[in-house]
C-alpha cells in the first residue's frame, strides 16, 4: 500500500456545516480534493453555490452538494442529516464548523448576549453530533472533527487589542470552546466502542479577509506568532485531511493546534 493512499477520501460521504464560510470553504475544498462526496450544510444556498461552481471549476470530477441546516434547530439538523442518509446512505464524516455568536466586553455583556454565544458555539455542536450519531452506529464507522480554536485552551493578549477593540474576541466565545474541546474527548471516549473516532483542530489567528484590512491589528497579530505570519484558511487543509482520514485510524479524543506556535510561549 502507498502510504498516501490513506490520505483518499475516495467513496467517503463528508458534511461540513457552515461549509462556505472563512475556514469551511477550506474544508469543503480539500475534502473535495481528496475526493470525497461534500455536503455543505448551511442556511445561505447562494453562497454554497458559489463555492461549488468554483470548486467544480478546478476539480472536474467533484462531487459537492448543499443541504440546508439551522444550527440552531434540532429539527433542522435532523432532517438535514436523514437527506444525506437517504441520499447517500452512509455519513463518514462530519466536520463541525459553522457557529453563531454575539459579541461585547465583559462588563457589559448581557444574559442574552452570553446564552446567544454559548448556544451557537456548543450547544450546537453537540446538537450535531447527537443527531449524526446513529446513522454512524449504523455503519459502526466515522470520524467526527470539531472546530476549536486556541482561545479555547488560552485567554486573548489584551494588548494585541489595545486601539483595536472591535477585534476583541469576547468571554463568551472563548468559554464555549474551551468546552468544545472537552465535548471532544467526551464523545470520544463514549463513541469509540462504535467505531466513531472523534477529533478537534484549534485555529489560532486565522483573521477573516474584512479584519485583515486592519494593518495595525494584523501586524501586532504577526508578532505574537512564533511563524511570523497569519494563517490562511489552507494552512487547515492537512489537519483536517489527516483527522478525517485512515490516516488517524488510531486518533480520537485529540485537539490538533493549527496556531503557527502561538500557544507556545
Amino acid at each position: 500500500m502507498v502510504i498516501f493512499d490513506e490520505f483518499k477520501l475516495t467513496g467517503k460521504v463528508a458534511i461540513v456545516t457552515g461549509g462556505y464560510s472563512h475556514l469551511g470553504s477550506a474544508f469543503t475544498e480539500v475534502l473535495a480534493e481528496a475526493n470525497a462526496n461534500v455536503v455543505i450544510a448551511g442556511r445561505d444556498s447562494k453562497k454554497a453555490e458559489l463555492l461549488m461552481n468554483r470548486i467544480g471549476e478546478k476539480l472536474h470530477e467533484s462531487s459537492v452538494d448543499f443541504v440546508y441546516m439551522d444550527i440552531s434547530s434540532t429539527e433542522s439538523i435532523r432532517c438535514a442529516f436523514r437527506e444525506v442518509w437517504e441520499k447517500h446512505s452512509k455519513v463518514d464524516i462530519l466536520v463541525n464548523n459553522a457557529v453563531y455568536c454575539k459579541h461585547n466586553i465583559l462588563e457589559n455583556m448581557t444574559d442574552e448576549e452570553w446564552n446567544y454565544c454559548i448556544d451557537g458555539t456548543l450547544n450546537s455542536l453537540f446538537r450535531c453530533i447527537r443527531e449524526i450519531t446513529p446513522y454512524m452506529k449504523k455503519q459502526k464507522s466515522g470520524s467526527i472533527v470539531n472546530i476549536s480554536s486556541m482561545y479555547g485552551m488560552i485567554s486573548p493578549d489584551f494588548r494585541v487589542y489595545e486601539n483595536c477593540k472591535d477585534q476583541l474576541n469576547p468571554p463568551n466565545y472563548g468559554a464555549a470552546k474551551a468546552g468544545v474541546i472537552q465535548l471532544t474527548k467526551y464523545c470520544a471516549v463514549w463513541l469509540a466502542k462504535y467505531g466513531i473516532r472523534v477529533n478537534c483542530i484549534s485555529p489560532g489567528p486565522f483573521p477573516s479577509h474584512n479584519v485583515q484590512r486592519n494593518k495595525e491589528f494584523i501586524d501586532k497579530l504577526c508578532n505574537k506568532v512564533p511563524l511570523g505570519r497569519i494563517g490562511k484558511p489552507e494552512d487547515l487543509k492537512g489537519a483536517l485531511i489527516f483527522l478525517a482520514s485512515d490516516a488517524s485510524s488510531y486518533v480520537t479524543g485529540h485537539n490538533l493546534v493549527v496556531d503557527g506556535g502561538w500557544t507556545i510561549w
